[in-house]
Parts: C-alpha cells; structure tokens; sequence
C-alpha cells in the first residue's frame, strides 16, 4: 500500500509528545469528567465559547454590522480551511452547513451514466452515502459498496478489495480516510491514483480526520474534500467546510445563494441581475454563509487548531492511545487486535456475551464518555485528556 499515516505510534510511547501539553485548561470539561468521544463531538474550547457569545452580542445591535462583514469572515474561513488541507486556493473552499450538504452538492455535479458505478465502502457514515445512491438511482449507475473482510489482514484485504472494485466504469470514488465506528485506515493514496487511472472523481469525506491527523493534500489530489466542524475541527455544529476542485467549476449548486454572485458585495444595486458566479467554489456556498454567531465560532476553532498544529495533535493523542495499550489490563476486558492503525479514533472490540449498552451506561456512572459502535466501544481522546483519562477508561472497564 502506497499511503503514509500519521507518525507510527510505536515511536511515540515512551514520553510526553514534544511540544503540547494537555490543553484542558482551555475547556470548560467538569473536573472528573473523562470526555474520551471527540469523534461524537468535540467541546467547544473557550475560546471558541467566547467568539459566539461576542457574534450574540453583536448580532443584537445590527447597526454594528457593515455590509463589509458579510463576506471578510467568510473568506477568513476559507483561508484558514484551505492553509489547514494544504489546498491551492482560499477561492476553492465553500462554506458548507454540514457534510451531507457538501456531498450533495459533489454528487450532483458528479457525471453518472447508466451503466456506471459509484465505489464506496460498506457502513459508511451515510452522509456520503445517501446522495450516491440517489445519483445512481437517477442516472441508471451502480452503488458499489465494498464490504469489510474478516481476518488477520482485514484491513490489507478491504483495501485490496476496494482497489479491485474500481474498474473503468467507475464514475467516482467516495470514501473517508478512516472508517467512522473502528478507526479502520484506507490507503486514499493507493485508492486516489487508481481513481484517477479510470478517470474516476476522487472524494472524501475529511470530518473524522481532518484536524486530528495530517492531510497530505498534494500527494492525494483528490477532487472534492467534505468536513463537518463539530468534530475534529473543534468548531460548532451546523457549519463546515468543503474544497471543490476544477472538474466543478462549472457545476449547479443546489442552493443558489444571493452572495455566491459576482457584485453581491454592493447592496445598493443587487437587483437580481443575473450576475455570474463567484469564482472557484463559492457557488457551492450554503445560503447566508455570513452567519454572525456560526461564523467567528468557526474561524476562532480553525486558528485554534493551526496554533496547535495537527502534526502536534496527533502527536499528542498516539502518546495517550500507546499508554491505554500498554495496559495490560486492557487485553483482560477487549479482544483486541494489537495496536490500532489509528490513534484519534478507534473500536475496542467487546466480547460476545458482553452488553454493549451495559458496558456504555457503566462507563457513564463513573463519569467515562465514549461511543458504542456496534460491538465496539469507539474511543476518541484528544488534547484535553491526559493520562488520568486514560487510566479512567481503563479502571472502570476492568471492573
């Protein structure tokens, strides 16, 4: 596989990740709380809490807003997104309200022909699900969803698989660098050049990665990259960011908004003229992007996690992932596999007899936050936990 992850944790367990420390004093987490499911939703740090309830403020008095406003912190956001993908150009972001929003718009604008197919991954998050299904139900196509293998390569397989999948019939490949209930890695190198062999659009779904892990945009070239905010990025809900590439320059949104338009900027003389587009991906912009709450949240999370920087985040959160699993305790409770291919997001496998629900509402008594997925407990740290955390979700599932 020709993929490069994240710095392989093996190297990262013997000490403190250099250059961060535990940021919890940031957030405003309850002491004793071991919030461990940032992949569910990340808290808002204070900072971020602050940039809202100054966008109340003001919002409350609109006289201090100036028809200026409505596009400067916009296109802040889009600069800042890009700087964090690595993308080209501030212009080929879109202000997005939520990923199923931003795959929508990439599906729309995705040629399907009947006889053509759509190659996703089997339990995908169904926000890059649903609106291929319905592109391949109207065009006559096939949704491909490549299914996960059993084994001790499960992993290798399913990539193997997913490559084998994609043939020149292939109209678009849609996928997420991990799979959202296990941390399970897909190798989007390997995946991304055999897409543009085919001709194939290259899509991905970013919400559980980006912002937690590098993002190696140049190697992966990929033709459209979706993100939710509410996750990784540490921002609110109900806004994010999407990057569309050239091949949809020239594509119909399916919400035309007013501020997407060339000279929406002068409100003397909007007029509805049927002014072109705003360059690069703007079109794709939801409606009213100018959001004077959402929209300092948003940027304040993104300058908060290029502060940080990613390679130091991930750095962070493998040293707490290699400490949980050199526990020996751990191996008495979870069938586990080893060490996980990813440290932000991953699944301790529960035993057959096991109750998962029991296991969560336990867990909750003594104040451990985690997800069940399937018959996995999805655990998420980030840098807001530290050892105690850790130590945490340990004695309370060996108990």
């Amino acid at each position: 596989m020709g993929a490069a992850g994240p710095p392989h944790l093996g190297s990262l367990v013997t000490g403190a990740s250099p250059g961060l420390t535990c940021q919890r004093d940031l957030f405003s987490l309850p002491s004793g709380c071991h919030y461990l499911n940032c992949a569910y939703m990340s808290p808002l740090s204070k900072r971020v809490e602050a940039a809202g309830v100054r966008g109340i403020r003001r919002k409350a008095v609109p006289a201090r807003i100036r028809s200026s406003d409505f596009f400067s912190e916009v296109d802040q956001a889009r600069g800042l997104f890009a700087r964090l993908i690595g993308a080209p150009a501030a212009e080929r972001i879109a202000i997005i309200p939520s990923a199923s929003y931003g795959l929508a718009n990439v599906a729309r604008n995705t040629p399907v022909t009947a006889g053509q197919n759509v190659v996703t991954i089997d339990e995908q998050f169904p926000s890059n699900v649903h609106p291929w299904r319905r592109r391949c139900e109207e065009q006559g196509g096939e949704l491909r969803a490549v299914g996960r293998l059993s084994g001790p390569a499960r992993s290798a397989a399913w990539n193997e698989a997913i490559l084998s999948a994609i043939d020149r019939d292939t109209a678009a490949v849609a996928l997420e660098p991990v799979h959202w209930t296990d941390g399970t890695r897909f190798d989007l190198a390997a995946i991304g050049d055999r897409a543009r062999e085919v001709g194939a659009v290259f899509v991905i779904d970013g919400t559980q990665t980006i912002g937690a892990e590098p993002f190696d945009f140049a190697r992966l070239e990929p033709d459209a990259v979706v993100c939710a905010a509410y996750k990784w990025l540490m921002g609110p809900y109900s806004i994010g960011a999407a990057y569309f590439g050239p091949r949809f320059d020239y594509g119909v949104p399916i919400e035309d908004s007013w501020l997407t338009r060339e000279g929406s900027d002068d409100f003397s003389s909007l007029g509805g003229q049927a002014a072109p587009y705003r360059p690069g991906a703007i079109r794709y912009d939801v409606g009213e992007t100018s959001n004077f709450i959402l929209m300092p949240m948003f940027i304040a999370a993104l300058e908060q996690v290029l502060e940080w920087g990613v390679s130091s985040i991930a750095e962070y959160i493998a040293e707490l992932t290699g400490s949980l699993f050199a526990d020996h305790r751990i191996t008495d409770v979870v069938a586990s596999e080893g060490v996980p291919e990813t440290t932000h997001l991953f699944g301790l496998n529960l035993g057959p007899d096991s109750d998962p629900s029991a296991i969560r509402d336990r867990l909750r008594e003594q104040d451990v936050f985690v997800s069940i997925r399937g018959r996995s407990i999805r655990v998420a740290p980030h840098v807001y936990n530290d050892h105690s955390d850790i130590d945490a979700l340990v004695d309370s599932l060996s108990r």
